[in-house]
């Protein structure tokens, strides 16, 4: 398992996939569990055990980490696929700026199953001014 304690000292913890349909080894550009109510419902769990730490209850970040809601909002990403992409090159490989690390990578962590559901629960988060 890779160390990523530098964020916020956060312990990566198991999300159960087993009632998602599975994807294989191919990493897909799209989600495929987009509305699925299964995925929500692991995704809520799996955000709130992994992310909600740094990004926020509910994915309403407290202003120092990305605001996930911003996923669904048309004024930043021209559509779903290209919100999918940028949140999976994150998830996956994560963030290190100026030698700081913003965001650990899950890739190996995680499953892709559980990086998608995540995302299928911040679909259902509507960002909100």
């Amino acid at each position: 398992m890779a160390d990523i304690s530098a964020h916020g000292n956060v312990t990566p913890q198991a999300v159960d996939v087993s009632e998602l349909p599975p994807l294989g080894d191919e990493w897909r550009t799209e989600n495929p569990y987009r509305g699925d109510e299964t995925a929500i419902k692991v995704g809520d769990s799996a955000y709130n055990q992994n992310c909600a730490r740094c990004h926020g209850l509910e994915v309403i970040s407290g202003g120092i980490t990305p605001d996930l809601r911003k996923l669904n909002d048309p004024d930043e990403f021209f559509d779903a696929a290209e919100a999918d992409e940028w949140f999976m090159t994150r998830i996956r490989k994560g963030a290190v700026i100026d030698g700081r690390v913003y965001m650990p990578p899950f890739e190996g962590i995680l499953s892709q199953e559980a990086m998608w559901a995540i995302r299928s629960y911040i679909d259902t988060r509507n960002f909100e001014e």
